[in-house]
C-alpha cells in the first residue's frame, strides 16, 4: 500500500467489473457497455474504438490488434493475432528496384490493417453485442468532439512534422496546420462516418467497397503495391499462447510474429539469477533486468518473424538449455560487451487496455499504429490513418524477418495474462513499442518478487537498453545510476517516459477486482 502522505495513485477496487485504459473517456465507455449488459469483449472493443478517436496518434482502425482472452477466469487462454500483412506484390527485389525503404513515412511500411477484422471476429465469436452498439461512444465523441488530454496534447504537438508529409493527414488531424493544444476541442467527422458504416455493415464494409477503394487509391498514389485483393483477403487468426513459469505463476503471451517471447526469455533468464533480496529500485536489479533484456532482444532480432514463412524455434528459445546458457553470460558486476544493440531503440507507442466483467471474462487487449500517427499517410474519404508496421521487417536477404509479399513483420505490441493455479488472475500490458517486453517483466517481477500492488508495480521507475546505452526515467535514483555506470552502462535520461501500463488483478476467493493505470498517461482504472 502506498504512503498516503506522499503523492501517488491508489489502487481501484470493485466487485462487478472493471476497465483500465490510458484515457478516462475510454474506460467510461467500457463501463457503460458492461452496465448495459455487455461482456468484457464488447467493452474492450468499445474502449479501443474510443481510443482510436481520442488518442489518435497511438491507435486507429488503420492499425493492428492482439488479444488474450480468458472466459470465466479459465487458465485456458485464447489468443488472437489480428495483425496485417504486407501487400502480396511486395518483395525485397521490387523494393530495391524502386529505391524504396521501410522508413517511418514510407508507403512500403504500410501493412494491411488488421484491427477491424479482429474486432469483428471477437464480437462474433465471443461478444454479446453488435459492432454498431459498441461503436456508439466513439462515434459520438468523433462527431461532437472531445477535449485533448495532457499527454496526448504533448505528443500530438511533437508529431506535427510527421503529419506534414501528407496533406490529407494534415487537414484532418490538425487545426489550420497546427496540432490542437491541451484542452482544445477536436472533432473527427470523417472517421465518425467510417465507424458508423462499419458498425452498420460489419467487417466487409472496411475491407471491400468504397472504403477499401479509398484506401487502396491513396496507397497506390503514393507508390504502394497494395491491391483491393490484399484488403479483401485480410484475416486474423487464433493462436495458442506461449507460456513460461515464474514464482508459482504462468505468464502468457502471443506467439511470434509478436515479440511476447522476448518477455518470456527475460523471465527465464532472471529466474536463474534471482532477484530476491535486491533493492527493487537499485543498481543490481536494473543491471540484471537490462542484461537479460539485451540477451533476449538479441534472440528476438535473430529469430522472431512470421511463422508462415519459416520455422521460428519457439520451443528451443524457451528451453531450459537456452535459459541456462544466456543466464550464464551475465556478470553481476559488469556489462556484457559482445551483444548486438536493440534494433528498435526509437520511441514508439500504442494503446493497451484490460477489462474484466462480472462473469470474470478477462481481456488483455492492445491496438496500435506503431509510430505516432503511423506512416502519416491518410486515406481522405475514409479518414483511415495507416500504420507503418512494415518498418518491423529487415531488408537483409535470407533473414527470417526479411520483407516479402503477404508476410507479417516482427510485431512489438503484446498483451499479457498472468495465470495462477489454473485460473487467469491478471490481464496486463505495458505500452511503448520495443520497450513492451521489458515492461511486462518489470511489472510482473515487481509484483511476484517484491510484493508490490498493481499500482505500485506500474508506477515503478523504468529503464530500457536502447542502442548502446540505457534510457533511464528520471525516477531512477542517482545511487542506482552510479551503480549502473560502475558496471559499464552508459545512461541517458529518457526523452519521454517508457510507455504506460494497465492491469486488473482478479481475487477469485474474495470476489473482487483491483486495478491500476499508469500515471505516465492520462488514463484511469474504473470499476463498478
Amino acid at each position: 500500500m502506498r504512503d498516503f502522505q506522499l503523492p501517488g495513485r491508489s489502487t481501484v477496487h470493485s466487485v462487478n467489473g472493471m476497465c483500465a485504459t490510458s484515457q478516462p473517456l475510454a474506460a467510461e465507455a467500457a463501463i457503460s457497455i458492461l452496465r448495459a449488459g455487455g461482456n468484457a469483449v464488447d467493452a474492450a472493443i468499445a474502449a479501443s474504438a474510443v481510443l482510436c478517436v481520442v488518442e489518435p496518434y497511438n491507435t486507429g482502425i488503420g492499425g493492428d490488434c492482439f488479444v488474450l482472452l480468458s472466459k470465466g477466469g479459465s487458465g485456458n487462454i485464447i489468443g488472437l493475432n489480428g495483425s496485417g500483412r504486407s501487400p502480396k506484390a511486395l518483395s525485397l527485389e521490387k523494393l530495391k528496384s524502386v529505391n524504396g525503404t521501410l522508413g517511418l513515412n514510407s508507403v512500403h511500411s504500410v501493412t494491411v490493417p488488421g484491427a477491424v477484422d479482429a474486432w469483428a471476429r471477437l464480437i462474433e465469436d465471443h461478444g454479446t453485442m453488435e459492432l454498431g452498439r459498441v461503436f456508439e461512444p466513439a462515434i459520438r465523441l468523433a462527431e461532437e468532439g472531445f477535449a485533448v488530454a495532457p499527454r496526448i496534447g504533448i505528443e500530438w504537438n511533437f508529431l506535427e512534422a510527421h503529419l506534414a508529409h501528407d496533406a490529407d493527414a494534415l487537414a484532418q488531424y490538425t487545426i489550420d496546420g497546427k496540432a490542437p493544444a491541451i484542452g482544445d476541442k477536436f472533432r473527427l467527422p470523417v472517421l465518425a462516418q467510417t465507424l458508423r458504416l462499419i458498425g452498420e455493415k460489419g467487417r466487409d464494409a472496411f475491407y471491400e467497397g468504397p472504403l477499401a477503394e479509398d484506401m487502396v487509391t491513396k496507397l497506390r498514389s503514393a507508390g504502394g503495391f497494395h491491391t483491393l485483393e490484399d484488403f479483401a483477403e485480410a484475416k486474423g487468426n487464433y493462436v495458442e499462447p506461449i507460456r513460461t513459469a515464474y514464482r508459482g505463476h504462468e505468464i502468457c503471451e502471443i506467439p511470434p510474429s509478436g515479440q511476447g517471447i522476448t518477455a518470456l526469455l527475460m523471465l527465464n533468464i532472471l529466474s536463474r539469477k534471482g532477484l530476491d533480496g535486491l533493492d527493487p529500485h537499485g543498481a543490481a536489479r536494473f543491471h540484471y533486468e537490462m542484461e537479460a533484456a539485451r540477451l533476449a532482444y538479441d534472440m528476438r532480432d535473430r529469430y522472431v518473424a512470421d511463422p508462415d514463412f519459416g520455422e521460428v524455434p519457439v520451443d528451443r528459445l524457451l528451453s531450459n538449455e537456452v535459459a541456462d546458457e544466456l543466464a550464464a553470460r551475465i556478470d553481476p558486476d559488469r556489462r556484457i560487451e559482445d551483444i548486438a544493440s536493440v534494433r528498435d531503440p526509437l520511441n514508439r507507442d500504442t494503446i493497451y487496455l484490460s477489462v474484466v466483467d462480472k462473469d470474470r471474462n478477462a481481456v488483455s487487449f492492445i491496438n496500435s499504429l506503431f509510430f505516432g500517427f503511423g506512416s502519416g499517410i491518410l486515406a481522405p474519404k475514409s479518414g483511415v490513418m495507416f500504420q507503418n508496421r512494415g518498418s518491423g521487417f529487415v531488408m537483409e536477404e535470407g533473414h527470417l524477418n526479411c520483407v516479402a509479399g503477404g508476410k507479417r513483420p516482427l510485431h512489438t505490441i503484446i498483451p499479457a495474462m498472468l495465470v495462477e493455479k489454473g485460473r487467469a488472475v491478471m490481464p496486463f500490458g505495458v505500452m511503448g513499442g520495443a520497450y513492451q517486453a521489458v515492461g511486462h517483466v518489470h511489472v510482473a517481477t515487481n509484483m511476484l518478487d517484491y510484493g508490490m500492488d498493481v499500482q505500485q508495480a506500474i508506477d515503478s521507475p523504468r529503464a530500457f537498453p536502447a542502442g548502446n546505452g540505457i534510457d533511464a526515467e528520471l525516477g531512477i535514483s542517482a545511487e542506482a545510476r552510479e551503480g549502473l555506470a560502475a558496471r559499464g552502462h552508459t545512461l541517458r535520461n529518457a526523452f519521454l517516459p517508457h510507455g504506460g501500463g494497465q492491469a486488473i488483478l482478479i481475487d477469485h476467493e474474495r470476489g473482487t477486482l483491483t486495478g491500476g493505470s499508469d500515471p505516465r498517461k492520462d488514463g484511469a482504472a474504473v470499476g463498478y
